[in-house]
C-alpha cells in the first residue's frame, strides 16, 4: 500500500472515529454563536432594504406603474433600510458580544494557561 492509499485509508477511518469535544472545539461554538444570528439577521435585513430599494426605483421609472412619487418614497425608505443594516449590526453584535464575553474570556483564560 502507498501513502496516498494510506492518506485515504486513514481519512475513512477519521470519519468513523467518535471525536471527542475539546476546549478549542468549545471557543469555537461559543464564537459562532455569537456572530451566526447577527450575520443571518443582517443579511435579511439588508436584502429587503434592497428590494425596497429596488421597488421605489422601478415605480420611479414606471416599470411596474405609474406612479413617481410614490417609487420616490418607497425608494428612499430603501435607501434608509440599507443604510441601517450596519449600524444595526454592529449594535446587536455588541450586545452579544457583551453577553458572551464571560464565558468566551474564561475559557480562552483556560485554553491558554495550559
Amino acid at each position: 500500500m502507498n501513502a496516498i492509499e494510506a492518506k485515504n485509508v486513514e481519512h475513512i477511518r477519521n470519519q468513523y472515529t467518535a471525536k471527542e469535544t475539546t476546549k478549542l472545539d468549545e471557543l469555537r461554538a461559543l464564537d459562532r454563536q455569537v456572530k451566526r444570528p447577527v450575520t443571518v439577521f443582517s443579511y435579511i435585513f439588508g436584502t429587503i432594504g434592497s428590494l425596497v430599494l429596488g421597488t421605489g426605483m422601478c415605480l420611479a421609472m414606471k416599470v411596474i406603474g405609474d406612479m413617481m412619487t410614490v417609487g420616490i418614497a418607497v425608494g428612499l425608505a430603501g435607501i434608509v433600510l440599507c443604510g441601517l443594516t450596519y449600524p444595526i449590526y454592529k449594535g446587536i453584535l455588541k450586545a452579544r458580544k457583551k453577553k458572551y464575553a464571560e464565558k468566551i474570556l474564561a475559557l480562552s483564560d483556560s485554553i491558554l494557561n495550559q
